[in-house]
Protein backbone atom coordinates (compact mmCIF):
# COMPACT_ATOMS: atom_id res chain seq x y z
CA UNK A 1 0.00 0.00 0.00
CA UNK A 2 1.39 3.45 -0.96
CA UNK A 3 0.15 6.67 1.03
CA UNK A 4 0.52 9.69 -0.62
CA UNK A 5 -0.74 13.33 -1.16
CA UNK A 6 -4.19 14.34 -2.85
CA UNK A 7 -3.89 15.02 -6.47
CA UNK A 8 -6.90 17.00 -8.67
CA UNK A 9 -7.17 13.56 -10.55
CA UNK A 10 -8.40 11.70 -7.86
CA UNK A 11 -11.91 13.64 -7.09
CA UNK A 12 -13.66 11.13 -9.03
CA UNK A 13 -12.53 7.50 -7.40
CA UNK A 14 -12.85 9.88 -4.25
CA UNK A 15 -16.40 10.44 -4.53
CA UNK A 16 -17.41 6.58 -6.11
CA UNK A 17 -15.29 5.73 -2.85
CA UNK A 18 -17.31 7.99 -0.47
CA UNK A 19 -20.97 7.09 -1.45
CA UNK A 20 -19.92 3.02 -1.89
CA UNK A 21 -18.56 3.40 1.71
CA UNK A 22 -21.04 4.85 3.12
CA UNK A 23 -24.17 2.72 1.51
CA UNK A 24 -22.26 -0.22 2.40
CA UNK A 25 -20.17 -0.41 5.51
CA UNK A 26 -22.19 2.34 7.38
CA UNK A 27 -25.67 0.80 6.87
CA UNK A 28 -25.04 -1.23 10.03
CA UNK A 29 -25.04 1.40 12.02
CA UNK A 30 -27.36 4.02 10.11
CA UNK A 31 -30.74 3.74 8.51
CA UNK A 32 -31.21 4.10 4.78
CA UNK A 33 -33.17 7.27 5.27
CA UNK A 34 -29.20 8.55 7.04
CA UNK A 35 -27.47 6.69 4.52
CA UNK A 36 -29.73 8.73 1.70
CA UNK A 37 -29.01 11.97 3.66
CA UNK A 38 -25.31 11.41 4.46
CA UNK A 39 -24.76 10.64 0.78
CA UNK A 40 -27.30 11.32 -1.63
CA UNK A 41 -26.99 10.67 -5.24
CA UNK A 42 -28.09 13.30 -7.09
CA UNK A 43 -25.46 15.49 -4.59
CA UNK A 44 -22.54 13.76 -6.84
CA UNK A 45 -21.48 16.22 -9.56
CA UNK A 46 -21.90 19.36 -6.48
CA UNK A 47 -19.42 17.28 -4.84
CA UNK A 48 -16.91 16.97 -7.51
CA UNK A 49 -16.71 20.86 -7.20
CA UNK A 50 -17.20 21.44 -3.46
CA UNK A 51 -14.57 18.45 -2.43
CA UNK A 52 -12.13 19.16 -4.75
CA UNK A 53 -11.57 22.43 -3.46
CA UNK A 54 -11.33 22.18 0.04
CA UNK A 55 -9.76 18.54 -0.36
CA UNK A 56 -6.77 21.05 -2.13
CA UNK A 57 -7.04 23.74 0.94
CA UNK A 58 -6.78 20.92 3.62
CA UNK A 59 -3.59 18.40 4.22
CA UNK A 60 -5.24 15.15 2.24
CA UNK A 61 -3.74 11.70 1.71
CA UNK A 62 -4.78 8.92 -0.37
CA UNK A 63 -4.28 5.18 0.26
CA UNK A 64 -3.12 3.15 -3.32
CA UNK A 65 -2.93 -0.58 -3.97
CA UNK A 66 -1.89 -1.62 -7.44
CA UNK A 67 -2.92 2.14 -8.61
CA UNK A 68 -6.66 1.94 -6.97
CA UNK A 69 -7.51 4.35 -4.23
CA UNK A 70 -8.52 2.27 -1.00
CA UNK A 71 -8.98 5.07 0.73
CA UNK A 72 -8.47 9.20 1.78
CA UNK A 73 -8.45 11.03 4.82
CA UNK A 74 -7.83 14.83 4.65
CA UNK A 75 -7.58 17.34 8.00
CA UNK A 76 -6.96 21.20 8.41
CA UNK A 77 -3.62 23.14 8.85
CA UNK A 78 -5.61 23.48 12.79
CA UNK A 79 -6.09 19.53 13.15
CA UNK A 80 -9.61 19.11 12.79
CA UNK A 81 -9.59 15.59 11.04
CA UNK A 82 -12.54 16.03 8.00
CA UNK A 83 -12.54 12.79 6.39
CA UNK A 84 -11.54 9.30 7.09
CA UNK A 85 -13.04 6.77 4.41
CA UNK A 86 -11.79 3.51 3.23
CA UNK A 87 -12.90 0.71 0.24
CA UNK A 88 -15.68 -1.52 1.48
CA UNK A 89 -13.59 -4.35 0.05
CA UNK A 90 -10.39 -3.05 2.11
CA UNK A 91 -12.07 -2.70 5.83
CA UNK A 92 -9.72 -4.39 8.73
CA UNK A 93 -6.44 -4.43 6.67
CA UNK A 94 -4.81 -1.34 7.85
CA UNK A 95 -5.83 1.69 5.57
CA UNK A 96 -7.65 3.49 8.15
CA UNK A 97 -4.36 3.38 10.43
CA UNK A 98 -2.05 4.32 7.59
CA UNK A 99 -4.08 7.24 6.96
CA UNK A 100 -4.67 8.64 10.28
CA UNK A 101 -0.97 7.88 11.27
CA UNK A 102 0.43 10.17 8.37
CA UNK A 103 -2.17 12.83 9.69
CA UNK A 104 -1.10 12.64 13.01
CA UNK A 105 2.28 12.73 11.94
CA UNK A 106 1.83 16.15 9.81
CA UNK A 107 -0.18 17.31 13.04
CA UNK A 108 3.01 16.80 15.25
CA UNK A 109 5.23 18.44 12.73
CA UNK A 110 3.41 21.63 12.23
CA UNK A 111 3.38 21.46 15.84
CA UNK A 112 -0.25 20.82 16.80
CA UNK A 113 -0.76 19.71 20.07
CA UNK A 114 -4.23 17.68 19.48
CA UNK A 115 -6.14 16.55 16.68
CA UNK A 116 -10.18 16.85 16.62
CA UNK A 117 -12.92 14.47 14.80
CA UNK A 118 -16.87 14.10 14.58
CA UNK A 119 -16.80 10.00 14.26
CA UNK A 120 -19.96 8.11 13.21
CA UNK A 121 -21.22 5.51 15.04
CA UNK A 122 -19.71 3.24 13.24
CA UNK A 123 -15.75 4.64 13.07
CA UNK A 124 -15.70 5.56 17.15
CA UNK A 125 -14.42 2.04 18.17
CA UNK A 126 -11.63 2.98 15.43
CA UNK A 127 -10.72 6.01 16.52
CA UNK A 128 -10.77 5.27 20.71
CA UNK A 129 -8.68 2.41 19.81
CA UNK A 130 -6.39 4.99 18.55
CA UNK A 131 -6.74 7.20 21.44
CA UNK A 132 -9.35 9.77 20.59
CA UNK A 133 -11.68 10.46 23.77
CA UNK A 134 -15.26 11.10 23.48
CA UNK A 135 -15.95 14.90 23.94
CA UNK A 136 -19.71 14.50 23.41
CA UNK A 137 -22.67 12.66 21.51
CA UNK A 138 -23.97 15.02 18.81
CA UNK A 139 -27.43 15.10 16.82
CA UNK A 140 -26.33 16.33 12.99
CA UNK A 141 -29.04 17.18 10.65
CA UNK A 142 -28.38 16.70 6.98
CA UNK A 143 -31.91 17.39 4.84
CA UNK A 144 -33.95 17.29 7.51
CA UNK A 145 -32.83 13.81 8.75
CA UNK A 146 -31.01 13.66 12.21
CA UNK A 147 -27.68 11.59 12.17
CA UNK A 148 -25.40 10.43 15.35
CA UNK A 149 -21.98 11.03 15.66
CA UNK A 150 -19.38 11.69 17.92
CA UNK A 151 -17.02 14.96 18.71
CA UNK A 152 -13.97 13.28 19.77
CA UNK A 153 -10.05 14.79 20.11
CA UNK A 154 -6.82 13.10 20.44
CA UNK A 155 -3.14 14.81 22.31
CA UNK A 156 -0.34 14.95 20.81
CA UNK A 157 2.65 13.93 22.28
Amino acid sequence: MDIRTYQESDISQIISLFYDTVHSVNKQDYSQEQLDAWAPKEEEKLKLNTWGSSLRQNITYVAEINGCIVGFSDMTVEGHLDRLYVHKDFQGQGVASALVNKLEMKARELGLHEMDTEASITARPFFERRGYQLIEKQSVERKGVLLINYRMSKKLI
